[in-house]
């Protein structure tokens, strides 16, 4: 007998893209036996889009009561499926052949998730120079420790990589999220601290590349900038990780005009356009780094300010002991 899935999506005013997303997780190889759709507070015709499937079980919740890991876990509520993937109401499967590529990753008990690789499509509105170019094949990883004071032991390069989960394309098993590790309660983030808890707590966890997904967002260089800091100051708080100041020379324009210069179909006004939009980000993820850093000499207190005045809001995580 196959294996049951449940897809969890969580949206606000996603009507843009939650059609495709759906149709995208409904034509795979693999049957799904019901997509939880999460709204909290969606006013664009998000929900009208969703109950035209019906394979969807349809959530609401008040926008108040949104976050982003206590919503999930109330979305697990409602899965019947052995495993459960997360993902987002504008992304949509790279093939008809994801989910089955998720699953194969469940080779043993021990394993508690799988997750795949966010992929930028080659379409003219996307920004070319983060179009998805691999360079070699896909090679399969997974991640195991004997004791949470082996993981404690790492490296914060080291911690980052085997807990750089991702929940627009990961795949659980149901059991151990809903009934042994729920995800916290926390602002953003829900993804690499579950991580870590399962890699502590003894579970095995594996990353696929070739398992994808479509998703992406045009992000001028004040996003990029906030972008940034929010993803600096989380791996910081989870992992210690420390940036290095991103190379910003000639040598990196250079590559940039030779990868916009290489892309079919883009006019000369069209390449000169996004080198100047990918200049600018450069720039804006240079500041970034620098900004953090200067956050970080000077204490923790500081680094808070700063990512509070970026994200608008206090960075908080909730034990689930």
């Amino acid at each position: 007998m196959p294996p049951s899935v449940s897809i969890v999506i969580p949206v606000r005013n996603e009507s843009n893209g939650i059609r495709t997303c759906l149709e995208s997780w409904l034509s795979q190889t693999v049957s799904v036996n019901e997509i939880v759709v999460m709204d909290s507070g969606s006013t664009d015709g998000t929900l009208e889009i969703v109950r035209q499937f019906s394979k969807v079980r349809l959530v609401q919740i008040p926008p108040v009561e949104f976050n982003h890991g206590t919503t999930r876990n109330r979305a697990m509520q409602h899965v019947t499926g052995q495993f459960t993937l997360m993902t987002v109401g504008d992304g949509r499967a790279a093939d008809t052949k994801t989910l089955e590529r998720l699953l194969s990753g469940f080779d043993a008990e021990k394993v508690a998730g799988v997750c795949g690789l966010q992929i930028v499509p080659h379409e003219m509105d996307k920004n070319p120079v983060e179009w998805f170019r691999p360079v070699s094949q896909p090679r399969t990883k997974s991640f195991s420790f004997s004791s949470p004071e082996q993981f404690d032991s790492l490296m914060a390069d080291q911690k980052r990589e085997a807990a750089s989960w991702d929940d627009v394309i990961a795949m659980y098993r149901t059991a151990v999220l809903r009934d042994q590790i729920p995800f916290r309660e926390i602002t953003y983030g829900e993804d690499p601290m579950w991580a870590v808890d399962a890699l502590k707590a003894g579970h095995t966890l594996v990353y696929d590349p070739a398992a994808r997904v479509y998703h992406y967002h045009l992000e001028n260089s004040e996003v990029t900038y906030r972008r940034a800091i929010t993803m600096l100051c989380l791996r910081n708080w989870i992992f210690g990780s420390v940036p290095e100041i991103p190379e910003y020379r000639l040598r990196s324009r250079l590559s940039l005009v030779r990868s916009l210069w290489r892309t079919p179909g883009l006019s000369v006004h069209e390449c000169w356009d996004w080198y100047r939009f990918n200049i600018a980000n450069q720039k804006a993820l240079h500041q970034a780094v620098s900004d953090f850093l200067q956050a970080l000499q000077n204490g923790q207190e500081q680094v808070r300010q700063l990512h509070d005045h970026c994200v608008g809001k206090p960075f908080k995580v909730v034990s689930v002991e």
